[in-house]
């Protein structure tokens, strides 16, 4: 006889509506936009950490140098700092002079300018009467002067807060990652599973070894390009030239294209002094870009890691277009982790299948 029940072995599939199918997928969307959105707003911000911790770790062997030595990591920290403020000190003290100079013989040259402008015998007075510069400045900015003059002001000062701020914040979260990197790497491994731990522990640590040492290899040849600018400028009468060995050593931590904006930069106020000087000063910084490339930084890296220089201006172009400046900065640590992960995990176990 037939029974009313449901058959044996029979499953019947729970049923759901419409109705809920689609508001899980709209709540699902909705949250995805959100957290973007939010990733996108405060990307600033998370581009100054992962700023903070490149510097950490780019400190990391400097910090295990003085812990081998029974320093403890607090009072190794603290000396690290206190380096790198006397190191800051000394650029503002060699940086601030020279431009307040400047400035402050711009201001003085203001009027002078305005009073050639009116006499057609000098240069910018025949370019008056040629061009009617203060006529077209009239027409353009009359109207808005005060209002274009206040703009650029508070623009000004947006920009210097933003940069304070900014550098502020970076030098205090480099602090923080240097004094607890290492329960941070112990939270981070708390996620890989205990059978995959060691190897994992061992891989990340060649990592951020290599990855230290290239930035501290990248800070010594950017030393030696400042040290190197300052000397031909000292010796050649180029104004200002600790200002200048300074700003290109800073350039130079810019892979590629750091070294050759530094040394255009400084070729052009070489032609304050004359042209031949200028025209010098491009050719000595072609001649030390080639040293650089095959001589000072294969030294520098030797006891880091070879990067190919296909891989380094590929990393390069990705870097600066997803994060800019310090995107080209930390582009080639990066792929030198990349790397690092290809050779000793992923290549093996391919070659093993």
């Amino acid at each position: 006889m037939p029974s009313d029940g449901p058959r044996r072995g029979l499953r019947v599939r729970p049923t759901s509506s419409w109705f809920t199918a689609g508001f899980s997928v709209g709540l699902g969307l909705t949250l995805a936009y959100t957290v973007l959105d939010t990733v996108l707003r405060i990307s600033g911000i998370l581009t100054l950490l992962l700023l903070s911790l490149f510097a950490a770790i780019s400190l990391e062997p400097v910090i295990a140098w003085m812990t081998r030595r029974r320093i403890r990591r607090g009072w190794a920290v603290t000396l690290a700092v206190a380096g790198l403020l006397v190191l800051l000190a000394g650029f503002l003290a060699m940086v601030i002079p020279p431009v307040s100079e400047e400035a402050a013989a711009l201001v003085d040259a203001v009027p002078k300018w305005v009073e050639q402008l009116h006499d057609h015998r000098s240069f910018l007075g025949r370019l008056e009467e040629r061009y009617h510069l203060l006529d077209r400045a009239r027409r353009e900015f009359g109207p808005h002067l005060g209002t274009t003059v206040v703009g650029g002001l508070l623009g000004a000062g947006h920009i210097v807060v933003s940069a304070v701020t900014g550098a502020g914040l970076v030098i205090v979260m480099t602090v923080y990652f240097m004094v607890g990197m290492e329960q941070l790497k112990r939270f981070a491994y708390r996620f890989v599973p205990l059978s995959r731990r060691p190897g994992v522990i061992q891989l990340t640590e060649e990592i951020l070894l290599r990855v230290g040492r290239y930035m501290l290899g990248n800070v010594v040849t950017s030393a030696i390009a400042g040290l190197a600018t300052f000397a031909w400028c000292a010796g050649m009468d180029v104004p200002y030239p600790a200002a200048l060995g300074v700003f290109v050593a800073l350039m130079d931590m810019i892979p590629i294209v750091g070294s050759t904006i530094g040394g255009i930069v400084v070729s052009l106020v070489a032609l304050a002094v004359s042209f031949p000087v200028a025209l010098g000063t491009a050719g000595f910084y072609i001649a030390f870009r080639l040293a650089e490339d095959y001589l000072i930084m294969p030294k520098a890296m030797s006891f880091a890691v070879n990067v190919h220089p296909i891989v380094t201006v590929v990393a390069v172009v990705v870097g600066g277009a997803l994060l800019g400046i310090v995107g080209a900065l930390i582009a080639i640590p990066v792929a030198v982790g990349i790397g690092i992960v290809l050779d000793d995990a992923v290549f093996p176990r391919i070659d093993r299948a």
